[in-house]
C-alpha cells in the first residue's frame, strides 16, 4: 500500500511525493546511479514531508530510487522503489539573430543525451516555444521588428534541463504588403501600407522571362508607378522595408502581368440560319480571354473565349448590332476594339393576312419588316405545287382554286439572307361545288339526291325548296334522301358542299325536279252495269293521268282517265275485288289510294235440272254460283208459286199442280245481301195420274185393269210387275182400261197405272195396286 511517484526532473534534480503511511515517523529516500560506480545519494524526511527533492545529481543519468517509511523505533515499515533518469545538461546559446521578421534563429552546442529542445522566446508576459531537434533552431510566430528574450532547455525521455542563460534578439522588419495592378497594358502601378519601424523602402521590377533589365526604386513612399512596360507581360516586382539602421526587412514578391493590347483584325462572319456571328481577331500577347461585344440599344449580348474567335448566339433579327473585342489577363482589359457593324436578316413578316376578293382570286399582305429590301411569298397547295411571288411591296395576289388548302409562308431578305420562317398560314378555299347532280324519284314523296365527291368538301348540304317550305339533309356521304316532300310539287334542288375552314359554298347551281302526283282518294264507287262499275275520285294534281286496278282472284282490270272517274267494265260475278286508284305525271307515280272493297253480284248457276218426284212435290237441284251464299228458287203458274229459300244447291217444291206449265226463276244472293235475278226454260208438271184404279181377273192367265182418267185427253199405260215378269198395256187413245194376258199364274204383281208422257222418264210416283 505504499508508493512514490515523481513530478518533476530536471539535470541536477528529481522531485519525489508519496503518501502518508500509518505508524511512520520518518521516511528515508536513496537515489542509486545505475551505471555510475560509487554515487549515491541519502535524505531523510521527517513524517509530516510527503515530498522531497532530490539535488546535485548528475545530468543524463538513471538512477534507482528507493523510499522507505520508518516507525519511531527504525524499523522499515514498508518500502517502494522507481527508476528515473535525470534531463541532460542545460545548454549554452553560442549566437541569436533574425532573417525574417516572424522567427529568430538560435546556435548552440549539442548537450549529450538530449533528445530534443526547448527554445523560448519571450516579450513581455508573452512566451512563444518550439521544440527542435538539434542546433540551429528557429522559433517562429514572432512580430516583427520586437525585441526578444531567448532561451534553450534540453529534453531527454527523463525530463527538460533548466533554462539557459538569455540572450537578447530583435527580429527585422516586416515586408511590405503589396497591392499591384496594371492601370494600362505598358504599366504596372504598385502600392503598400506603411511598415512599423520602417524608414524606407526598395521596389525592384524585372520580366520573369529574365528578358530585359531590372529596374528598382528606393522610395520613402507607399507606392509608384513603372511606365514603358511591355504589354501583356508577366514581370516579377520585389519589395522590403529597411530600418534606420540600414538593415532591410523581410521582402516581399509578387508577379504581376500588364493588361493586354486591344486584339486588331476584327472579323465578323453572320451566320443567318441561326442568327448568329462568328467573331474572329488576331490573337494579342499576353491575353489570357477575350470578351466579344454585341451591342444594339440596351441590349448588349457577349461571348467570351480562350482562343482567337468567339461565337455570339441569340441574335435578334431586324437589327444593326456594333461588335468589339476586349482582351483581358489577371492584370486586367485592354481598350474595346473599334465597334464593326453588323446588320442582321430581317424578321418574319408579320399581320400576314389572306383575303379572297372574289373566287380564283386570294391576294397576301404583310407588314413592312426593318433591314427588309425585298420579299418572296411562297403558296404551296395541298397536292404538292408550289407558286412564289417576289416583290419590293407588301402585297401578292394569286390565282386560286376551289377546294384546295394552300400554306402560305413569307420571307423577307436583306444582304445578310433570309429571314426566319415565321408562321405558315393555311387557307382554305370554298370546296367545290357537286356537279351533275342526279335527282331521283325513289318514292312519291321521296327525293334520292347522288353527286361525285368533289375536293374539300367535308360535308355535303342537300336542299330543296318548294311548296310550303324547305328541306333540308346534311351528311359526308354523297348521297342524300329528301323525304316527307309535297307530292304534285316542283323543288329547286341544290346541293352545296361545306367545310369547316371555309364554311358552305352557297354558289353552287340548283336544278328543279318534280315530284310524283298526290295520291287520288276514290269518294265513291257505283254499279253502272251488270259488270260495269264506276269509280270516282277526287283530283287533287295539276298535270295527272289515272289509272283505277280493281284486284282480285279472278285477275286485274284497269280503267285510265284524266279526269275524276272512270269505268271498270267486264268483271266477272261473284268476285271481291280491292279498288285502288294512282296518278301518274311524266314526274313520276303517286302512291296508291286507300283501298276500297268492291263485290259483284254473285254468278246465276249454269245448270238448273227440275224433277218431278212426286205429284204434288217437285224437287229443283243447280250447279253452285259464284260468290253466291244462299238461293231463292221459285216456280210459278197462273194457279200459284212454290218457292225455296235454302243454303244448299237443291231444294224441294210442294203444292205443286200436276199437268201445269211453270216459270223457273232462281235468285243467288252473296254473303253481303247482293243479289242476282237468274231465269230459266219453264218447266211442266207431270200429267195428273189416275183415279179410281180396278183390277178384274181374266181367267187364270189375265187382269183388267180400269181407272178414271183426269182429262180425256192423256194417255196411260199400265205396268205389271212380278216375279215371275214384268208386262205393259198400252190402250188405245181415248180408252181408260186395258187387258194384259198370258200372265203367269200363281204369282204376286203390282200394277201401276201412270200417264204417257212424250218425253222424260217414266212416271214412276202414280198408285200401285196388288193383285195375287
Amino acid at each position: 500500500g505504499f508508493s512514490m511517484s515523481i513530478y518533476n526532473v530536471t539535470s541536477r534534480s528529481i522531485y519525489l511525493r508519496w503518501p502518508k503511511f500509518s505508524g511512520a515517523s520518518s521516511y528515508r529516500v536513496t537515489a542509486t546511479a545505475v551505471n555510475t560506480v560509487g554515487h549515491s545519494l541519502l535524505a531523510h524526511f521527517s513524517d509530516v514531508t510527503l515530498k522531497g527533492t532530490l539535488t546535485s545529481l548528475i545530468p543524463n543519468t538513471i538512477y534507482a530510487i528507493q523510499a522507505e517509511a520508518i516507525d519511531k523505533n527504525g524499523i522499515i515499515l514498508a518500502e517502494t522503489q522507481i527508476m528515473q533518469s535525470t534531463a541532460p545538461d542545460i545548454p549554452v546559446i553560442d549566437q541569436a539573430y533574425s532573417k525574417l521578421s516572424n522567427s529568430i534563429t538560435v546556435e548552440w552546442k549539442a548537450v549529450p543525451g538530449a533528445t530534443s529542445y526547448l527554445l523560448t522566446a519571450q516579450h513581455g508576459d508573452s512566451f512563444i516555444e518550439t521544440v527542435v531537434t538539434n542546433s540551429p533552431g528557429t522559433v517562429t510566430g514572432l512580430k516583427p521588428a520586437t525585441l526578444y528574450r531567448i532561451t534553450i532547455r534540453s529534453i531527454n525521455a527523463g525530463g527538460k534541463s533548466q533554462p539557459s542563460p538569455f540572450r537578447r534578439a530583435k527580429t527585422v522588419l516586416a515586408a511590405p504588403i503589396l497591392s499591384v495592378s496594371s492601370p494600362s497594358c505598358d504599366s504596372i502601378a504598385v502600392s503598400w501600407k506603411a511598415v512599423y519601424m520602417a524608414a524606407g523602402f526598395s521596389v525592384s521590377l524585372m520580366r520573369s522571362d529574365g528578358l530585359g533589365r531590372m529596374l528598382k526604386e528606393n522610395t520613402t513612399n507607399t507606392s509608384l508607378i513603372f511606365a514603358n512596360l511591355d504589354p501583356g507581360t508577366l514581370y516579377t516586382i520585389k519589395a522590403y522595408a529597411w530600418n534606420v539602421n540600414g538593415i532591410p526587412g523581410d521582402d516581399f514578391t509578387y508577379n504581376q502581368r500588364t493588361s493586354p493590347n486591344a486584339p486588331v483584325d476584327v472579323q465578323v462572319a453572320f451566320n443567318s440560319g441561326a442568327l448568329r456571328a462568328i467573331v474572329s481577331w488576331m490573337p494579342t500577347e499576353g491575353a489570357l480571354t477575350y470578351s466579344v461585344t454585341a451591342s444594339s440599344g440596351l441590349l448588349k449580348l457577349k461571348c467570351n473565349t480562350s482562343s482567337a474567335s468567339c461565337m455570339v448566339p441569340s441574335l435578334q433579327c431586324s437589327s444593326e448590332y456594333y461588335v468589339s473585342v476586349t482582351a483581358y489577363n489577371d492584370a486586367g482589359s485592354s481598350k474595346p476594339t473599334d465597334a464593326v457593324s453588323l446588320k442582321t436578316i430581317p424578321c418574319a413578316p408579320v399581320n400576314i393576312s389572306i383575303e379572297e376578293d372574289e373566287p380564283g382570286h386570294l391576294v397576301v399582305s404583310w407588314s413592312s419588316v426593318n433591314f427588309g429590301h425585298y420579299y418572296v411569298v411562297f403558296v404551296k397547295s395541298d397536292d404538292g405545287l408550289e407558286v412564289h411571288c417576289n416583290t419590293s411591296h407588301t402585297q401578292c395576289h394569286f390565282q386560286s382554286d376551289c377546294g384546295f388548302t394552300y400554306f402560305i409562308s413569307v420571307f423577307a431578305y436583306n444582304k445578310a439572307g433570309q429571314s426566319p420562317l415565321g408562321d405558315v398560314f393555311n387557307y382554305s378555299t370554298a370546296p367545290c361545288c357537286p356537279s351533275d347532280f342526279r335527282a331521283v324519284l325513289v318514292a312519291s314523296d321521296t327525293l334520292e339526291v347522288t353527286w361525285a365527291p368533289v375536293r374539300g368538301a367535308e360535308t355535303y348540304g342537300t336542299r330543296a325548296r318548294g311548296g310550303s317550305g324547305v328541306v333540308l339533309c346534311n351528311d359526308t356521304a354523297t348521297a342524300c334522301t329528301l323525304s316527307a316532300l309535297q307530292c304534285d310539287t316542283r323543288y329547286d334542288v341544290a346541293v352545296y358542299s361545306f367545310s369547316e375552314a371555309r364554311g358552305s359554298n352557297t354558289s353552287c347551281a340548283s336544278k328543279y325536279v318534280a315530284t310524283a302526283p298526290c295520291s287520288p282518294e276514290i269518294k265513291n264507287i257505283s254499279k253502272e252495269a251488270l259488270s260495269a262499275i264506276s269509280v270516282h275520285w277526287q283530283s287533287n294534281n295539276e298535270e295527272a293521268t289515272y289509272i283505277v286496278t280493281a284486284r282480285g282472284e279472278a285477275g286485274l282490270w284497269h280503267c285510265a282517265s284524266s279526269g275524276n272517274s272512270c269505268t271498270l267494265i267486264n268483271l266477272p260475278c261473284g268476285s271481291a275485288f280491292s279498288v285502288s286508284a294512282i296518278a301518274r305525271s311524266p314526274a313520276g307515280q303517286s302512291l296508291p289510294s286507300y283501298s276500297v272493297p268492291l263485290e259483284t253480284a254473285p254468278c246465276c248457276p249454269n245448270d238448273l235440272i227440275v224433277t218431278q218426284v212426286t205429284q204434288s212435290v217437285t224437287n229443283i237441284s243447280w250447279s253452285a254460283g259464284m260468290g253466291a251464299q244462299t238461293y231463292i228458287t221459285t216456280l210459278e203458274s197462273p194457279n200459284g208459286q212454290a218457292k225455296c229459300h235454302t243454303l244448299q244447291n237443291y231444294c224441294l217444291l210442294g203444292c205443286i199442280t200436276c199437268g201445269t206449265n211453270y216459270t223457273v226463276s232462281l235468285k243467288a244472293i252473296s254473303e253481303t245481301g247482293l243479289t242476282s235475278s237468274c231465269t230459266y226454260q219453264g218447266y211442266s208438271s207431270s200429267a195428273c195420274c189416275p183415279s179410281g184404279v180396278k183390277l178384274y181377273r181374266l181367267g187364270n192367265n189375265g187382269i183388267r185393269v180400269y181407272w178414271r182418267a183426269s182429262d180425256e185427253t192423256i194417255n196411260y199405260n199400265t205396268d205389271l210387275h212380278g216375279s215371275k215378269g214384268n208386262f205393259t198395256c198400252t190402250p188405245s187413245s181415248g180408252l181408260s182400261h186395258c187387258d194384259i194376258t198370258e200372265i203367269p199364274c200363281g204369282d204376286v204383281y203390282t200394277a201401276v197405272v201412270s200417264p204417257v208422257t212424250d218425253k222424260g222418264p217414266k212416271i214412276t210416283f202414280c198408285p200401285k195396286k196388288i193383285y195375287s
